[in-house]
């Protein structure tokens, strides 16, 4: 006979605390190699959100950035990525408050390299043979208009020499990347209103005696091919992936044309939201690492000059950031039941050693722990639509028997981005207290293949909303959720699906809509560059539909928004702006409908700081007893 103690869903005590999920919950990126040292970026809540450089040293002693308060960040497209190169022990990297480039070595502080200025830089690559770096520019001097992109050369002999450019004249570039002979580089660009999982274009140049790069030519990519991580072998082979036959699979170009290395039906790329992305690295003796996704879950293996992968067998189903220096690779690993963790791989051996850990360990929490699974979801139109499902657990509690769980429904931003099952312990925080959740990949999510990501083309706010309900409801009849508590939380463009489910369907009890998007039609008038023409794939084209912009804007539509709805929004958001959630709150307001707005200062798009995680958490939790379990206020204060 079971011990635990009988208690309503949603108010079970749990040591999977708000602060342990913003205070231990590190951020870990971007490792890098470099002979016997190894590199990394943490970004700690508990520091404000700052990305700490990590070195590892041969010694098992490690290192952190030069100076206590810096950031190594990059803010390159709003959201960065490639912020930092090493080459031998100079570090190279990106200072967020004045966007200078900094270099560092271990017996002196870091000296600007670019002078002050409205400059950024991003997506590094060290040219030792020139005394140089190349990187991408985004320059924002002038006050009208979009920033001007480009490739540029930053002189790494003379400090504070301004940028030099390379390549310009498209809107956006990347992976500016040199051969190993130094002699040829290639970069990708593309233009508006693509994006870089739409279409993107690969370029080589042949470097002049000046450095740079001519007799270019396009070699892959256009508007409806998406070309991901060029990078070359230590033979000079160029390498990509490209989804030109439905997935990214990875290809090589030589002698003037392309061959698969590896034909499958899975991901050997991702949609390329940050600079410094990897899924793939060339192993001593010529053999190709890579990590791919089949199904929704992360694999790794390894492929030959024939094109036979071999796999490798890991207790792990979320791999990233993916790095191969010989016969080593570093890459970030988590599975269901383990956090996300920077390892070692020994590829011979296959041996892994443990290099950091996202959240310490928590061995002690895995009663607490509940397990995903994926499941099939029909939608309206009879096709299928993958999640991961997290009934609720808790090692003491159960909930009463004649009841059902209340279900939150999270629905991912992007819209192009995907779900995961990797062990998160802010779902623990929901599940652990007796909330079941569902981790969505709409159709539109990225994982399962082009066709699958380009059903929301023209169909944003309509196709991810369909599968919303679809979903809700499969889980109502199911009899695993109960059909007056469903809540439906998402942030970003999740928080948009959230508030279009909210205004313009009637299956849920309250929603969470973190930075989300209330007014499209603001959205194509006020963002970024880099998705300033986004929404012409995913709605129409603007100002010719402007009429389905509007007609598709939950704010335009708030009148039939009669919920309970929680809004949290950081202050310096520049993707989307906080007027638009103030907008959607004062509509709510006006009309009387339970609202809750917490907006914090310092933050942009997506929190950082712990003290704002935990306090949202905290806030989130609150407005659902109150607004959907509606229990008895000692039970509040039971939390």
């Amino acid at each position: 006979m079971s011990d635990r103690k009988v208690a309503q869903f949603g108010f079970w005590e749990s040591p999977i605390t708000a602060a342990l999920v913003a205070g231990k919950s590190i951020r870990l990126g971007e490792p890098i190699i470099e002979g016997d040292t190894i590199y990394w970026l943490e970004s700690r809540p508990d520091e404000g959100g700052r990305n700490v450089l990590v070195r590892l040293n041969l010694d098992g002693s490690t290192a952190e950035s030069p100076i206590p308060t810096w950031d190594i960040r990059t803010r390159v497209h709003e959201y960065g990525g490639g912020a930092y190169a090493v080459s031998g022990r100079a570090v190279y990297f990106s200072e967020p408050r004045t966007g200078q480039v900094y270099e560092y070595h271990d017996d002196r502080l870091p000296t600007a390299l670019t002078p002050e200025g409205p400059w950024r830089y991003a997506d590094f690559e060290v040219d030792g043979q020139r005394g140089r770096l190349l990187a991408v520019c985004e320059d924002h001097s002038e006050s009208e208009g979009e920033p001007k992109n480009s490739i540029v050369e930053i002189d790494t002999e003379r400090d504070g020499t301004p940028a030099r450019e390379l390549v310009s004249g498209s809107d956006f570039y990347s992976n500016p990347r040199l051969s190993p002979d130094g002699q040829r580089m290639c970069w990708l660009e593309w233009r508006h209103p693509n994006m870089p999982w739409d279409g993107t274009e690969l370029w080589v140049g042949k470097l002049d005696a000046q450095g740079r790069p001519s007799e270019r030519r396009k070699v892959a990519g256009g508007p409806r091919e998406s070309i991901f991580q060029p990078q070359w072998s230590p033979e000079g082979v160029l390498h990509f992936a490209s989804d030109r036959g439905g997935y990214w699979n990875l290809y090589r170009y030589g002698e003037g044309r392309t061959t698969p290395v590896h034909e499958r039906e899975a991901e050997f790329g991702l949609p390329q939201w940050v600079f410094g992305m990897s899924t793939y690295g060339f192993t001593e003796g010529g053999r190709v690492l890579s990590a791919f996704c089949e199904e929704g879950a992360w694999k790794l293996g390894l492929i030959d000059s024939q094109g036979k992968l071999e796999p490798v067998e890991l207790p792990y189903t979320q791999i990233e950031a993916l790095g191969v220096y010989g016969h080593k690779a570093v890459l970030r690993a988590a599975s269901p039941t383990d956090s996300p963790a920077l390892m070692l791989l020994e590829i011979p051996s296959k041996r892994l050693t443990t290099l950091a850990r996202s959240t310490g360990e928590s061995d002690h929490l895995r009663n607490w722990f509940s397990v995903p699974r994926s499941v099939s979801i029909p939608s309206g139109d009879g096709e299928s639509v993958h999640a991961f499902y997290y009934p609720c657990a808790n090692r003491d509690y159960t909930g009463p028997d004649d009841e059902k769980p209340p279900l939150i429904i999270r629905v991912h931003g992007g819209p192009t981005a995907a779900a995961s099952n990797a062990l998160s312990l802010t779902t623990q925080y929901w599940t652990s207290r007796g909330f079941a959740v569902l981790d969505l990949n709409y159709r539109g999510s990225t994982g399962f293949g082009r066709a699958y990501r380009e059903h929301l083309n023209g169909e944003w706010g309509v196709v991810d909303v369909d599968d919303t309900v679809a979903a809700a409801r499969h889980f109502v009849k199911l009899g695993l959720a109960n059909k007056n508590r469903i809540i439906v939380k998402g942030g970003s463009a999740g928080g948009y699906t959230v508030l279009c489910c909210l205004a313009f369907r009637d299956d849920f009890a309250a929603g969470a809509s973190y930075y989300g998007i209330g007014d499209l039609k603001g959205l194509a008038q006020d963002t970024h560059k880099f998705e300033s023409h986004y929404l012409e794939t995913l709605v129409g084209p603007w100002p010719a539909a402007k009429d389905l912009y509007e007609e598709r804007s939950p704010l335009r539509a708030a009148d039939q928004l009669s919920v309970p709805t929680v809004f949290f929004q950081g202050a310096e958001d520049k993707v989307v702006p906080k007027e638009q959630t103030e907008a959607m709150v004062e509509a709510l307001q006006a009309r009387g409908v339970p609202v809750a707005y917490h907006l914090f200062e310092g933050e942009a798009h997506g929190f950082r700081d712990g003290d704002n995680i935990k306090a949202s958490l905290e806030a989130e939790l609150e407005f659902y007893c109150t607004q959907v379990l509606q229990n008895e206020s000692d039970n509040l204060r039971s939390l």
